[in-house]
């Protein structure tokens, strides 16, 4: 029996200031949030790729790719095109703001800011976001809209649980005392069984069929 899930949200910062982001990270910590930090807008892209997040907060002035550049390549990809997102940068002209809620930022906030602002901003996009996602208005296009029959090891329910929760494959292993490598292939397995491409889509898949807040064998079967 699973009980109900409480998930500490996953947040990917992306700035190359690093006094600044560490204070951001420090403070959004402390409020109870997994806060992942990346210099780059392609370091962000390529953890993507691996875990899941629940929000972004990027700079705009980034060198090579910058925060416009990386929210065009988000919004383009079905994965990422509903995922709340938060400029945070010193450009804070009217025509930078609107270049960057056209784009489909969430929110925009100027340096400096009260770190009690952005929290605010933060914490109502995820209940707004969560919200969606209950109602099924999220990720249309995706090809499922109803959980599949499908068999389950128990331990891949129980990777799937802690992926569902956001944690990320390190912590997996080590709560559950896998190598990383066998984390890996498990969720590899549950992308190939729940036909997702990636961690994101995967807690989509889970939430959207509410099937891990219940029983762990409710709508799918589960064997040794």
């Amino acid at each position: 029996m699973l009980v109900n899930i409480h998930m500490k949200k996953n947040i990917l910062l992306v700035d190359d200031d690093l006094d600044l982001s560490k204070s951001v990270v420090n403070y959004l910590s402390s409020e109870g949030f997994n806060v992942v930090f990346k210099s780059t807008a392609q370091q962000a892209l390529q953890v993507l790729q691996d875990e899941h997040f629940d929000l972004i907060i990027t700079d705009v002035v980034m060198p090579n790719l910058d925060g416009y550049d990386l929210i065009k390549l988000l919004r383009l990809d079905s994965s990422f095109s509903c995922i709340p997102i938060i400029f945070l940068t010193a450009k804070g002209m009217t025509h930078d703001r609107v270049k960057g809620y056209n784009l489909g930022c969430n929110a925009y906030l100027v340096k400096p800011f009260s770190p009690l602002e952005l929290l605010s901003i933060v914490r109502n996009l995820l209940k707004n976001f969560d919200l969606m996602i209950k109602t099924n208005l999220v990720n249309q296009d995706f090809s499922y809209t109803k959980q599949q029959d499908f068999v389950l090891t128990r331990k891949e329910l129980e990777v799937f649980q802690l992926v569902y929760q956001g944690l990320m494959n390190k912590e997996i292993a080590a709560k559950l005392q896998l190598s990383l490598r066998t984390v890996e292939k498990y969720v590899s397995r549950l992308f190939l069984k729940t036909n997702t491409k990636n961690r994101t889509q995967l807690v989509k898949f889970a939430a959207v069929n509410n099937f891990l807040k219940n029983r762990a064998n409710d709508g799918i079967r589960t064997r040794e």
